[in-house]
């Protein structure tokens, strides 16, 4: 039987042993390489942007379109839509403008002593000290308490009858107090819970801070007859400006955010709402009346973006104000 030979177009696959499995392979994984190369970055943050995408892009959007529709907590799958009624109706209510007035004071009154005491105290620790772990650790640990816990403790300690404060003040003859129920009291009162919690935090980040600042700075001062006091001023502050205003940023959003401390002042009970005037309402207080005490997920979705524009309003006075300070600086 005649066997016929093989064309040119006609495959045959290359004998084993030949030079061009070696080639291909080698091409191959060329390929393969390029293609890691440029797709292993993505793979590496994917799971970053899935996470940001489900569980924070997605519900900012649809937060953003109920607040154009009435929804009520009774009927989530009954949509109205409303398109600017919602946020129309909170710019012309008077208790907005109290919560977004008391959280701007409350913000004010906890942010600055907070950060002046945290920026002292990142300043001795910077020194050699003994057990300087152990005091670190001490600082921290207000950071590492519950809001839950620390604000219990607080509402004893502010506590109208048989407070720890108001006892002192009687033993010391200066009176009676009604911290939570008062125009200002109330408003020390979750300040001092604000800044005993955050001021460890800020300073560990300080004292990291100065930690990085170069000592031929601190030598040349002192070659240069600076006192300690002279050091700090001129060489540690000005080291630290962006990380101050890093704090001022963090400090604000936390500000904006403040909800336990206000609740938990009133008892924690359902139906709180920031005192018996709205002394100490604050926005997330505001936006908690509106969604789950009164069932208006409408307004309620209005206040959660409006205080994002707050927020981005606050942040971009912050950036003017550090590009003014750099070039002045410079």
């Amino acid at each position: 039987m005649a066997t016929s030979t093989p064309t040119r177009d006609t495959y045959a696959p290359p004998p084993r042993g030949s030079k061009q499995t070696p080639a291909r392979r080698q091409k191959w994984r060329s390929r393969l390489w390029r293609f890691d190369d440029k797709a292993s970055p993505y793979a590496y943050i994917a799971p970053f942007f899935l996470v940001f995408g489900a569980f924070g892009l997605y519900p900012l959007i649809y937060t953003g379109w109920i607040a154009l529709h009435r929804v009520e907590m009774t009927g989530l799958d009954q949509m109205q839509w409303v398109g600017w009624e919602n946020f129309s109706k909170i710019l012309h209510d008077s208790e907005f403008w109290t919560a977004v007035g008391n959280t701007f004071l409350i913000g004010v009154m906890s942010t600055v002593p907070q950060l002046l005491v945290a920026l002292g105290l990142a300043h001795l620790l910077n020194y050699k000290l003994r057990a300087s772990t152990f005091w670190r650790t001490i600082i921290l640990t207000p950071y590492a308490t519950s809001v839950a816990s620390a604000a219990l403790v607080f509402a004893l300690v502010f506590r109208a009858d048989g407070g720890l404060l108001n006892w002192a003040l009687h033993f010391i003859g200066l009176g009676h107090t009604n911290w939570a129920n008062g125009q200002w009291t109330s408003k020390i009162a979750i300040s001092v819970i604000v800044i005993w919690r955050w001021t460890g935090y800020n300073t560990l980040i300080y004292l990291a801070a100065m930690q990085a600042v170069p000592t031929d700075l601190y030598e040349a001062a002192s070659i240069d007859g600076a006192s300690r006091w002279q050091q700090f001023r001129k060489v540690t502050i000005p080291s630290l400006r962006p990380t101050i205003l890093f704090t001022i940023v963090i400090s604000t959003i936390g500000s904006m955010q403040l909800f336990g401390e206000p609740l938990l002042l009133e008892g924690g009970r359902l139906g709180a709402i920031g005192g018996n005037e709205n002394q100490y309402e604050t926005l997330s207080i505001y936006l908690y009346n509106y969604g789950w005490n009164l069932g208006h997920l409408g307004p309620a979705a209005a206040v959660a973006w409006a205080m994002l524009v707050l927020l981005l309003l606050i942040a971009a006075i912050n950036w003017l104000i550090s590009r003014f300070v750099r070039k002045s600086a410079a």
